[in-house]
């Protein structure tokens, strides 16, 4: 079986828009089900309510890959999974490595929806000595002193940090040194990488937040008493909330083995 250090996602090549990308592991969870129900075609409009897009934009996504789709009969499923599977390099084994087995890296490494979308836990790190040879999820913990060993030993090119915030940035500039080249970052803090390698974050609080500032102007607009940013019963004040990203993105900027993978029912950006 392949390994993840030698394949480059044809999304790069071929200057897919990064927003798109972002869209495309939804399609997937979308027709993996389908498939699942033996449904052998799926109209563009159908397989859209499935992945919560616009059928407009999903087409457009489509044209990317080549696909389509036949007049009055609509995309082949099989067909379809096969080709998004492929741009997303899950052809292939991606060997992970989880640093920080705390209550949330525990859970990570108990997450039975890796191995069956295309990643493998190779290993589980911490820098706790209590925890070296603990169990987790069938797997040992390792300490973080042997980390660079651990990555060149198991080929691993994507690295998952769930450590407290101010380890996160040491520990990403060891995963880097060592090799990796794309991280998936849980730790409540900004990395800062060189070119070439690839983050991505998930932060539940900032996904609350957001959630509190649609349910504030929910509640605004059910009383039509406050605006936007004044206090309403029950309601959280000054939420900030991130800038949002134009849905169409520019193409994804080449780097040096950049790659994305689903997260199924895992939170947030990889996306579900």
């Amino acid at each position: 079986m392949a390994t993840g250090r030698t394949h480059r996602p044809a999304t790069r090549s071929r200057g897919i828009p990064e927003a798109t990308v972002a869209r495309l592991p939804l399609y997937l969870r979308a027709l993996t089900a389908l498939s699942e129900r033996s449904v052998p075609t799926v109209s563009s409009e159908e397989l859209a309510a499935a992945a919560g897009v616009n059928s407009a934009k999903l087409r457009k996504d489509f044209s990317y890959l080549g696909s389509y789709g036949t007049r009055g009969v609509g995309y082949d499923v099989e067909y379809l999974v096969y080709q998004i599977s492929r741009e997303l390099g899950l052809t292939q084994d991606w060997p992970v490595v989880i640093v920080g087995i705390g209550n949330l890296g525990a859970a990570l490494a108990n997450y039975g929806g890796f191995a069956s979308r295309g990643f493998r836990v190779a290993a589980l790190i911490d820098a706790d000595p209590a925890m070296a040879g603990t169990p987790v999820a069938g797997i040992p913990v390792q300490h973080a002193d042997d980390l660079e060993t651990i990555v060149r030993d198991n080929g691993v090119s994507i690295g998952v940090i769930s450590t407290p915030a101010g380890a996160a940035q040491q520990v990403c500039d060891r995963l880097v040194a060592a090799g990796v080249t794309s991280i998936l970052n849980f730790a409540p803090t900004v990395l800062s990488v060189p070119d070439g390698v690839d983050v991505r974050k998930v932060d539940l609080s900032i996904e609350l937040q957001i959630l509190a500032f649609h349910e504030q102007r929910k509640s605004v607009e059910d009383t039509g008493e406050a605006g936007v940013g004044q206090s309403t019963a029950g309601v959280a004040q000054d939420v900030s909330v991130p800038a949002v990203p134009d849905a169409e993105e520019a193409p994804v900027r080449p780097v040096a083995e950049g790659r994305k993978g689903p997260d199924g029912d895992m939170p947030a950006v990889m996306p579900a």
